[in-house]
């Protein structure tokens, strides 16, 4: 009985020691490592030896005010050069942060020979004289409303000399008393411009352009 007993406690002696470890263990460290990792095929790597970078959020595009866009574009057309000429120096003056584009559009003509009432005065002044043609049954007439000769009374255009002194002569015997021949320069090239510049300086743009032209700028197509 004794040795029963003796034997069942070296028994459980022996379990202990070998479940301690002191019969010895797999020549390794990670070799002992591996045989107690369940699903070792599901490790992911996040880094190597640093911190993974933290994310930002990427910035949001600037917004504009009203959803008007920050630039605005005028065009004119068909301009004669001097009006191109004078609107092309305002901006380069007074607005340089406009781009300016010039393109010709028409050519100039030759010189001419009219027959014509010299600018008056005033617009009422050059009225009263087209009135004073009216009443002689003259009503071939224009007035100029532009350019070096404004508010002059035009009684004819011709290409030679000879027939504008016709013209005059028969103005004369109708009582026509004041008219006259003279050259008249040919139409001149026309050009178009394009300007593009801030929106924060389009009202004094305006303003300016009124003061300094009569020809009005419309909004870029």
């Amino acid at each position: 009985m004794r040795a029963f007993v003796f034997l069942l406690v070296f028994a459980n002696l022996l379990f202990y020691a070998f479940s301690a470890g002191y019969f010895g263990r797999p020549g390794s460290e990670d070799a002992h490592r591996m045989t107690q990792q369940l699903h070792p095929e599901r490790l992911r790597i996040v880094s190597r030896g640093e911190a993974p970078a933290e994310e930002k959020p990427a910035p949001s595009p600037p917004e504009t005010a009203k959803g008007e866009p920050a630039s605005v574009c005028l065009t004119w057309e068909s301009l004669p050069e001097t009006e191109a000429k004078r609107i092309g120096e305002l901006l380069n003056s007074r607005f340089s942060d406009f781009n300016i584009e010039r393109k010709p559009v028409g050519e100039a003509s030759s010189m001419q020979w009219w027959v014509f009432i010299p600018p008056q005065s005033s617009r009422a002044e050059t009225e009263r004289k087209a009135g004073q043609l009216r009443s002689l049954g003259i009503s071939d007439y224009f007035i100029v409303t532009e350019g070096a000769q404004r508010l002059a009374i035009s009684l004819g255009i011709f290409s030679a000399q000879s027939r504008a002194e016709e013209r005059l002569a028969e103005l004369k015997t109708k009582g026509v008393r004041t008219a006259r021949v003279g050259e008249r320069p040919g139409r001149e090239s026309t050009f178009s411009l394009r300007a593009t510049g801030p929106r924060a300086q389009h009202a004094d743009l305006l303003a300016a352009l009124a003061e300094n032209s009569r020809n009005e700028a419309q909004n870029c197509k």
